[in-house]
């Protein structure tokens, strides 16, 4: 999929980019009028679970100040996968989601990166295999250059890595992007997600999916790769995922 000609560009009416992590958001906040924050096993996974239910997320990191923050509002603070009672990151506690529900959800990553895009001043959208086509059909009426930032995982060291899942979610909301505006403008590193989305491997066969199913959570790694099941967009306003209008 080759980039557009310069005779081509006076037709583009988006373009696409995509960068990876905290770095990647600071240096597409200086250009986009949208970004995505993609963490598929599983922030943006539960995310798109919960707001579909019609839950609110906050995004925040650090247990301790989180708890503050759940006290304040009168949330329930999303635990992570140390324990399988009430909510917690994994996208199966979120199918019982009441409607107006609100929920603290820290994370490393996913969450992590809505938290540092707070202050942006863009409009940030929480995207997943479960609601790429719903994403990208909003994005469509809206936004004409969109930033894509898959999250990635953790090293021991806290470096970033680079995370497949999350690299095949960037790819789905890019293509059906494309296949709504042919016009469309793709970076060489959103054509490479594109690519890698149409020819995707099963999540159990990359580390975070084989670990998850290792640790007893494998419906939370199946409902990660299912594909435009929600229609839903979740959009990060005063502070909170809320379902788009």
């Amino acid at each position: 999929m080759p980039r557009s000609s310069s005779s081509e560009l006076l037709a583009v009416t988006r373009r696409v980019d995509l960068e990876w992590g905290v770095q990647g958001l600071r240096l597409l906040s200086e250009s986009c009028d949208a970004v995505v924050i993609i963490d598929v096993l599983s922030f943006s996974t539960s995310v798109t679970v919960a707001v579909a239910r019609g839950a609110m997320v906050w995004p925040h990191v650090g247990t301790d100040r989180a708890e503050e923050l759940a006290r304040a509002i009168g949330a329930t603070l999303a635990r992570g996968r140390n324990t399988r009672e009430g909510r917690t990151l994994s996208p199966a506690s979120m199918l019982g989601v009441q409607p107006g529900e609100r929920l603290v959800m820290p994370s490393p990553n996913g969450s992590a990166l809505s938290y540092a895009a707070l202050v942006s001043g863009l409009t940030v959208v929480a995207g997943s295999l479960r609601n790429a086509d719903a994403v990208a059909s909003w994005l469509t009426q809206h936004d004409q250059h969109v930033g894509l930032v898959p999250a990635g995982e953790q090293w021991p060291d806290h470096s970033m890595r680079v995370a497949y899942e999350d690299l095949i979610g960037a790819g789905a909301i890019a293509a059906r992007l494309l296949a709504r505006d042919p016009a469309t403008e793709l970076s060489p590193e959103a054509v490479a997600a594109v690519s890698a989305f149409e020819h995707r491997q099963p999540f159990t066969d990359v580390p975070s999916g084989r670990e998850l199913v290792d640790r007893g959570f494998a419906e939370d790694v199946e409902m990660a790769e299912q594909l435009d099941v929600d229609d839903v967009v979740p959009i990060l306003r005063d502070g909170r995922y809320v379902a788009a209008q």
